[in-house]
């Protein structure tokens, strides 16, 4: 079964400084008929303008994956963390027992193109922790590189769910294919460029919910980019 989440029909803001889309219900945005999927429970595409940001506000009991398409983020948190994320990298906190951060566009000319993800956790009240790791063109190119995990295999970073991320970087024609376990579900995101699953075209922003199959295949129709989640 597949359920297509279409990119005109999310959530949007423009607020100056950030224009955001929501997948899912979040902040002012509520939508009964898309809170969340399985453990998935945000999917925001925003862009930031230059020397703007999110100032220091809190998180708790929440995976808070972060992903740079283009451009950098200055990220700077409560336990002493303070780095830039730039393209191709995943930042990773969990918020745990209880988090403040700030993120800001550090550029002065350029605007900053991010997802950010949240995923519930498998429980509450654990530890809070920081993860940032790059994940190069190389690596993802033509075929979908693990990069987030429960046990942080293949040098991903560790979530607290059981879950996994694949990230895909596509030209025309290539094709990607993930096999799920019975009792398994997937979420197929489209960063940029457009895919075929299904016969379906998608395009940036669109995601699909995915149950009851034994696999997603997709096929690029011009260089694009893709997040699937396998979830429990």
């Amino acid at each position: 079964m597949f359920q297509h989440r279409r990119a005109a029909e999310r959530g949007h803001f423009d607020h100056g400084w950030l224009d955001t889309y929501h997948t899912f219900s979040f902040g002012e945005y509520f939508d009964p008929d898309h809170m969340q999927f399985r453990a998935l429970r945000v999917m925001n595409e925003d862009r930031v303008l230059p020397r703007e940001g999110f100032g220091m506000h809190p998180h708790r009991d929440m995976e808070i994956l972060t992903y740079v398409l283009s451009g950098e983020l200055q990220h700077r948190d409560s336990m002493g963390n303070g780095s830039i994320v730039r393209a191709g990298e995943l930042q990773r906190m969990t918020a745990g027992t209880g988090i403040f951060h700030s993120e800001q566009n550090p550029s002065s000319r350029e605007p900053v193109h991010l997802y950010q993800i949240w995923i519930l956790p498998e429980q509450r009240g654990l530890a809070p922790s920081y993860e940032q790791k790059s994940f190069p063109a190389a690596e993802r190119a033509g075929r979908l590189r693990l990069v987030a995990s429960r046990d942080g295999r293949e040098d991903s970073v560790r979530i607290h769910q059981d879950a996994e991320v694949y990230l895909a970087s596509l030209r025309t024609g290539d094709r990607v294919a993930h096999s799920l376990r019975p009792g398994r579900h997937a979420w197929l995101q489209v960063l940029r460029g457009t895919v075929t699953l299904q016969g379906e075209p998608l395009q940036a922003g669109d995601g699909v919910a995915i149950s009851a199959e034994s696999a997603v295949e997709a096929t690029a129709r011009d260089a694009a980019e893709l997040l699937l989640f396998d979830l429990a």
